[in-house]
C-alpha cells in the first residue's frame, strides 16, 4: 500500500486490500508505464488553440460569465460546485519535499513506498528513472499524507459509508444540470489510477460525440 493508513478509521483499515509479493512493480496490471514525455504533451494537445485562464476561481468566475459556453466540464470538488449545500465531503492531501543530490542514482527505481509507522513520509520519487534518465545529479521527492483542509489540494476521496451517501445527494443535483459534465476523481468523488481516467474520459467523449 502506498498511502498513510495510521488516521483511517478502522472500518476502512479492515477492507484494505494487502499485497504479498517480490514482484517490484507498483500493481499486478501486466503493462505498467508512463507516456514517452511524460504526460505534460497530451495536456498541450488537449489545449491547444484553447484560451486559458490561469489563477482563476470557478465558483467567482462561473456565475459572472453564465453564457461562456453551451457546456462545461467540471473536474473539481463537486460538494464546492454545490457551495457545500448538503455539507463537506471528506478528502485526504498530499504534502511533497523536494531534493536535489549530487549523485546519479539514489534509490534505484522511480518510486519506492514506506508503509512503517516510524517512517512519516509515504513513498520516495527518483524522477529521472521515469524516463531513464542519465543525469550526474537526481532529485527526490518525499511524499508526506494529510489530512485535507481548506485551502490545500484535495487528492483522494475517502470511501467510506457516510462520504458514499453524501456524494449520491451531491450526485443527485448533479443529474439536475445537463450542461454540466462533472468527471475525475474530484467531480465524480472516485478513486481513478491514470489509466482507468483516461478510459473514462474516452468513453465520456463517445458518449458525447459519437464516432466523429
Amino acid at each position: 500500500m502506498g498511502r498513510d493508513c495510521r488516521e483511517l478509521p478502522a472500518s476502512i483499515i479492515e477492507r484494505l486490500p494487502l499485497r504479498f509479493t517480490y514482484d517490484n512493480n507498483y500493481y499486478n496490471d501486466r503493462y505498467q508505464g508512463i507516456p514517452v514525455g511524460g504526460y505534460t504533451p497530451i495536456i498541450e494537445k488537449l489545449l491547444e488553440g484553447s484560451d486559458l485562464l490561469l489563477e482563476t476561481d470557478f465558483t467567482a468566475f462561473a456565475p459572472a460569465r453564465p453564457d461562456i459556453a453551451g457546456r462545461t466540464v467540471y473536474t473539481g470538488m463537486i460538494d464546492e460546485f454545490f457551495g457545500f449545500s448538503l455539507g463537506a465531503l471528506q478528502y485526504r492531501s498530499l504534502r511533497f519535499e523536494s531534493e536535489e543530490l549530487s549523485i546519479s542514482n539514489f534509490q534505484g527505481c522511480a518510486a519506492v513506498n514506506y508503509t512503517s509507522e516510524d517512517v512519516p513520509f509515504t513513498r520516495i520519487i527518483e524522477h529521472k528513472h521515469f524516463q531513464f534518465g542519465s543525469q550526474p545529479a537526481t532529485i527526490i521527492t518525499r511524499e508526506y499524507s494529510q489530512e485535507w483542509r481548506p485551502g490545500a489540494e484535495p487528492f483522494y476521496p475517502i470511501n467510506d459509508p457516510h462520504n458514499g451517501l453524501l456524494y449520491q445527494k451531491y450526485q443527485a443535483l448533479a443529474r439536475e444540470l445537463p450542461d454540466v459534465i462533472f468527471g475525475g476523481r474530484l467531480g465524480e468523488y472516485k478513486y481513478y489510477d491514470m489509466d482507468k481516467v483516461i478510459a473514462a474520459a474516452l468513453n465520456l467523449a463517445h458518449k458525447e460525440f459519437g464516432d466523429h
